[in-house]
């Protein structure tokens, strides 16, 4: 056990922390009802409500529908993920 870590250790990020580092950023936004929403981050706020840009809707991994703007009431989140695609993936 190391024992130099009392005041060193700064990369401690808090949720609010990530939420604010992924503003602007690919996302995915997973319901309580199993829908995935993938798109850009545009905001978001204490209450979890989400607004997205080119967002696409994913039933059962099938893409269903694109939306340009999407609201999600914060309610229905089950929770928020990074995306790692890109369009050169081709998917």
């Amino acid at each position: 056990m190391s024992g130099g870590g009392e005041k060193g250790s700064t990369t401690t990020k808090t949720p609010a922390d990530f939420l604010k580092s992924i503003r602007g950023r690919p996302v995915v936004v997973k319901l309580n009802s199993g829908v995935d929403y993938r798109g850009i981050l545009a905001c978001l706020d204490g209450y979890m409500n989400i607004a997205m840009e080119q967002t696409e809707e994913y039933v059962n991994g099938q893409l269903k529908n694109n939306y340009g703007d999407a609201f999600i009431r914060g309610n229905n989140v089950l929770y928020i993920s990074t995306s790692k695609r890109t369009l050169a993936d081709g998917i």
